[in-house]
This record gives C-alpha cells, structure tokens and sequence, in this order.
C-alpha cells in the first residue's frame, strides 16, 4: 500500500517547482510598452501663407477635426515669409513632442531646395518628420481681363508680342505657382517678369486689380473673383481638368501637352518626433480625410484629399525634388 506521506512530499514538491517555474518566466517576459497618452493637451499648427487661401481653409478645416476625435483644442497660426522661412524654422526649432506642427506645401518643402539649395536656410529633409499628405490643390491660370485673353495660346500670343511688358504673380519664389509660370514660359519660349508675393490673399489683390497681368494660382483661392468676372480663367494646371470647371481645358490641352504642375499640402512635426506620436497624429488626419463632411468640401474648392502614410510624404518629397530640380538646371533659373 501506498506510503500517503510519501505522496503528499511529492504532490508538495511538483507544486513548488510548478509555481518557481511560472514565476520565473512571467519575470523573464518583457513589460508591456506603455500605451502612449497624447494629446495630453493644447496643439497647435503653424502655417506658412496668410490667412484666406486654400492653404489656410484646408488647415482649419484639419485642426478643427483633430479637435473633435481628441478633444484639445488646435491653435492655427499663420506665419508667412518667403520660402516659408519663418515657419518652418519654428517648428523645426519647437520641442518634438507633437505639439507643433508645421501645415507646408511643395513650393516651401521641395520646390524650395530644388530651386535654393543651399541657400535654404533649413533642410525640409532633415529639420522635419512627415505626417500626412493632406490634399493636392488643383491649380489654374487665370488673367487680368484687360488682356482680353480667353486660352493659353492667346496669353502666348499676347506675350510674345509685347516681350517682358506682361507680369505675372505667384505666393513667393521658388513656389509651385512660380515654377508653373517659368515652366509655361520656357515651353512656350515667351517673357513675363515674376512678381513674387508672401501669399495668396495679398497676390489676388493686385491681380484683380490689374497691378499684375496673370497668375497660376489655386483654384479656391480666385474661384470667387472668376464668378465675380474679375478674372479669366485660361486652363487648368493639373494633367486633368477638375469636376469644379469641367469645360475649362488643360494646360496639356492647350498645346503643351508635357505640363502638369499641382500643389501638395501636407502636415509635419519636429524631426526627432517620436514615432508612437506620429502614428497618432497620422491615423486621426486619415480618419479626417474620408469624413464625408471634409471631402465634399474641399473637392468642390477644387482640393482633393489624399491621406497615406507618413513614408508616402516622404517619398512624394523627393519625387517633387528631383522634377522640379531637372526644370531648374535646364532653364538655368535663378532665384530672386
């Protein structure tokens, strides 16, 4: 028979080694990574054009998005300088913790580099952490009616015949609006002189009132001086035409059928930023962007939402770089 004393010393014996060997590999896992708390509170996003154009609706439109999914308040503030010097240096500057963010474009993120290089004083390559492509801005040409233009070859005509008398405006050198311009002129071998302004609202002023003949600009930002017939459009920028003025013809379609200029906007943090906080951000802002809400109103200002990856910014960075840096070098431009 049995010893029972025996059997209670080994029944006793397998439990602690059971209990010693479940402690001890509970103590070898790693701890959980804690779950990150932010936004712990206020944010706020620096937008490097002045207030009024597209850039500025479609920052708003995004802060204000934020602010319902995390409950914290946005702040937006517009700091406009050429090249967007200003802003992005205080945000590149700001602690990367999230909280400051930078609403830029490709005219002051790659067309900047492409076209300053060195000159720049900040590299938008380095000093920030993309977040999200927000929208592509459709972008058009419109005139002065006082041209009395109605098409890109009668702008053509009309310029060549009067070689450097016609101006044109864009929202600051090294722009995609001053690019686009340059680009048409080196296709269509004709002269304007580049009058360069810190922002749209302030370039509109002096187009409709004649001060500069013609501009490529976006479309929200002169849609309403078009229906108020203070100006002409003449094509649209983008390789299609838009679902805003579907019987206005592209810029491809008016006999330069290689142009394609259109404007990204996009949202950065701070380099170093970690990347728990960016995927945060991230997924909120393409949360925003299919919001039925959002998209209807930014395509009919002639915007489309994007949305993607922050290694898709980045990527469509230095694509927009290395296009626009080609043009630079073939038409020996030079900054003003």
């Amino acid at each position: 028979m049995p010893d029972a004393n025996v059997d209670n010393a080994c029944l006793t014996a397998a439990l602690t080694f059971t209990l010693m060997a479940c402690a001890g590999t509970a103590a070898a896992q790693p701890s959980a990574k804690p779950a990150i708390h932010f936004p712990l509170k206020p944010m706020r996003i620096m937008v490097s054009y002045t207030p009024g154009g597209t850039t500025d609706m479609v920052a708003r439109t995004v802060g204000q998005k934020i602010t319902d999914y995390t409950s914290q308040p946005v702040s937006i503030e517009n700091r406009p300088s050429a090249n967007g010097v200003i802003a992005t240096q205080a945000i590149a500057r700001s602690a990367p913790d999230g909280y400051s963010l930078l609403f830029s474009t490709s005219g002051h993120t790659s067309v900047a580099a492409a076209l300053l290089g060195p000159k720049l004083p900040f590299d938008p390559f380095k000093e920030l952490a993309p977040i999200t492509l927000l929208v592509l801005s459709t972008q058009m040409i419109v005139a002065h009616p006082s041209l009395n233009v109605r098409t890109i070859p009668e702008l053509v005509k009309l310029a060549k015949s009067r070689p450097g008398e016609l101006s044109y405006g864009s929202v600051g050198v090294g722009s995609s609006n001053h690019l686009g311009m340059e680009l048409l002129k080196y296709m269509g071998g004709f002269e304007m002189t580049h009058v360069p302004y810190k922002g749209g609202s302030q370039m509109s002023v002096d187009l409709t009132g004649g001060r500069v003949h013609a501009a490529l600009n976006s479309m929200v930002s002169i849609l309403p001086y078009i229906k108020a017939g203070k100006l002409v459009p003449l094509a649209i920028g983008a390789a299609k035409r838009s679902q805003a003025m579907p019987d206005l013809p592209t810029v491809a379609e008016s006999g330069y059928p290689d142009y394609n200029v259109s404007t990204w906007y996009g949202l950065f943090a701070p380099a170093g930023t970690p990347r728990e906080v960016i995927a945060k951000l991230n997924a909120e802002i393409n949360k925003a962007l299919i919001d039925p809400h959002v998209v209807k109103l930014f395509t009919t200002q002639g915007v489309e939402p994007q949305g993607g990856t922050p290694e898709d910014l980045a990527r469509i960075m230095r694509d927009e770089y290395e296009r626009w840096k080609k043009l630079i070098v073939a038409t020996k431009l030079q900054a003003e």
